[in-house]
């Protein structure tokens, strides 16, 4: 094959991100399964924008009005004002847009219908809090969520006891009006209580007590705060359809197409990619070595790290991919590429790392350490001087992360 095949992995890459567009999969949703109007549109998370841009394509004026909230830098053109707030750490403007979407439910009429539409973001980007509790217990409970090593759905088990919106609330604010939810998933096996914290879903674990066990002294105070939730049995939930419209096999499913499509085998993993970044990269690289030359590997997953106190440039994808590149280190026909499919790795505008075997040997002419570099969380940096960072912008959408090998 004649690919360049750095080249032919972006490409699949874009393939796979295509196939779970937020505009297009919600546009083509709503083509084939009309809603009546009036239709009022709440759309939060990092693929809001382009999520209600299919739903303003698809109903036009039957939209009466919309709140659109989503994260810094992923802002899109819309016919209604979009608010932007923290990720992944909450911000004052969380707050603000949570006592907006407070106020605009407040006034839809009880006949209209309500279109939510749902992606990764949403937990952190729209927030209301209990009485009693603020911005600062807040972020303490998210700075020590983040740096727990916890994975996203634990995460928000956490979030959504602390929120008048989450675990099945805004279901609660929004009844007894018809609530379609269209979402995009970012969560291990699409569960619905745990995309943005799960708020048209009742979830039961929240009527149980809560094991604090091992949870620092100040989270377990925050908390004891939390408000009650909705039951299974709530008539909230009564009128609300909840579709997931997106979703992470899609994605491995269209790169796998995309890759058949240039020519090359393909082995298309099950297993979801999960656990320490350091120890995902290094075990997918070895797959990747062992596995025969010509062919695509694709897996897709959610990996975690562990912050130390001052932690450097990255994200898990970074972390992921030069743990991979120190596996395949001295390569000469060895590619791994591991992206977030929102377009962020951490809290830094690159996307991920496309990795090779020359990796190692370009960062340390640069006087980097791969090694240092990764126990320090600062694989961003190292990444940037062998010149392997993946910069896509706000893609739309937002299915965890997708892995690509080729051993040619």
């Amino acid at each position: 094959m004649s690919f360049d095949p750095r080249q032919a992995l972006l490409s699949i890459f874009q393939s796979a991100l295509a196939a779970v567009d937020g505009c297009e999969r919600v546009h083509s949703y709503l083509q084939q399964h009309p809603i009546p109007a009036p239709v009022f549109l709440i759309s939060i998370g990092k693929a809001a924008c382009a999520m209600a841009q299919g739903a303003h394509a698809a109903l036009g004026a039957r939209v009466v009005d919309a709140l659109v909230v989503t994260k810094r830098g992923h802002a899109g053109a819309l016919p209604w004002p979009v608010l932007v707030a923290g990720h992944p750490l909450p911000d004052e403007q969380s707050l603000v847009a949570g006592q907006r979407l407070i106020d605009f439910v407040a006034v839809i009429p009880p006949d209209a219908t309500v279109l939510v539409l749902l992606s990764g973001g949403a937990s952190a980007l729209v927030e209301a809090l209990p009485e009693g509790m603020d911005l600062a217990q807040l972020r303490a409970l998210n700075d020590w969520l983040l740096a727990s090593g916890l994975d996203i759905a634990a995460m928000n088990r956490l979030r959504k006891r602390l929120s008048c919106i989450k675990g099945g609330r805004l279901a609660r604010l929004l009844a007894p009006r018809p609530v379609l939810c269209l979402a995009i998933s970012d969560v291990p096996g699409d569960d619905p209580r745990a995309i943005g914290s799960g708020p048209l879903t009742a979830d039961s674990s929240l009527q149980m007590e809560f094991d604090i066990t091992g949870i620092p002294p100040a989270v377990a105070e925050v908390l004891r705060k939390s408000p009650p939730a909705p039951g299974a049995d709530d008539v909230s939930f009564q009128n609300v359809r909840f579709e997931i419209i997106a979703r992470l096999d899609d994605a491995k499913q269209a790169a796998a197409a995309a890759a058949r499509q240039l020519g090359y085998r393909v082995t298309l993993h099950p297993e979801f990619i999960e656990g320490d970044a350091l120890v995902a990269g290094a075990r997918l690289a070895q797959a990747l070595l062992a596995a025969p030359t010509g062919e695509v590997q694709v897996w897709g997953g959610e990996t975690t790290i562990k912050l130390p106190p001052h932690p450097g440039q990255g994200g898990r994808n970074q972390s992921l991919a030069l743990a991979a590149a120190l596996a395949l280190h001295g390569q000469a026909n060895a590619w791994f590429l591991s992206v977030g499919t929102d377009g962020t790795d951490g809290p830094t505008a690159d996307a991920g790392a496309l990795v090779d075997g020359g990796t190692i040997a370009r960062g340390e002419a640069e006087g980097m350490s791969a090694r240092q570099a990764l126990a320090t969380a600062d694989a961003g940096t190292f990444l940037a001087a062998s010149g392997d960072l993946i910069q896509t912008g706000a893609t739309g959408t937002n299915v965890m992360d997708l892995m690509l090998g080729l051993h040619a």
